[in-house]
């Protein structure tokens, strides 16, 4: 795991991408976001917040701004923790409480002066493997909007979803409904 995370942290270093205006960011060239989930039983790529069970995500995001195919992107690295508490629909999500690391590319989709609305693909590691996803690998999915409140403080909303993307025989995956504050510098 140490070495994976100098990895990353050495390729963030030496291959920086930079955009002008990004809608993520504005002009500023580095970003660190803090965001908190909340869990939703569900296997459905984009799931239905009908079913919330006790298992909560927060993870620390740092980006940088860049483009892909010309559409304004951010790239980043991030590192999470699942919260599992209690058993509900049949899980025991004190199991699913695991640290995780992961790589995302932010590509925004709809944008304004202030706004934006955005999809987000990533794929990383979870510290141990478990019956509900069968691996260690994820790959994650994600759709969120947020809103520069000035320029350097922002707010987002996102729906989160990881999964194994059938790797293993087990995948059932992990899904987030959550709120996230962005900082830019």
């Amino acid at each position: 795991m140490k070495k994976v995370a100098l990895f990353l942290m050495c390729f963030f270093a030496v291959f920086p991408a930079y955009a002008t205006d990004n809608p993520f960011m504005g002009r500023h060239q580095n970003q660190i976001a803090l965001n908190l989930g909340q869990g939703v039983n569900s296997g459905f790529l984009i799931p239905p917040p009908t079913q919330l069970v006790p298992f909560y995500f927060t993870h620390i995001q740092y980006s940088q701004p860049t483009t892909f195919f010309k559409i304004p992107a951010r790239q980043s690295i991030n590192i999470g923790q699942t919260l599992g508490f209690g058993q509900k629909y049949g899980w025991d999500w004190d199991k699913y409480t695991i640290p995780m690391i992961f790589l995302s590319e932010d590509i925004a989709l709809l944008y304004g002066n202030n706004w934006y609305f955005a999809t987000s693909i990533g794929v990383g590691l979870q510290a141990q493997q478990n019956e509900r996803l069968g691996a260690k690998l994820l790959f994650q999915f994600k759709l969120f909007g947020g809103y520069r409140i000035n320029d350097n403080w922002g707010i987002e909303i996102f729906m989160q979803h990881f999964s194994n993307a059938n790797t293993a025989t087990e995948n059932y995956s992990y899904a987030f409904y959550g709120l996230g504050m962005t900082y830019s510098f």
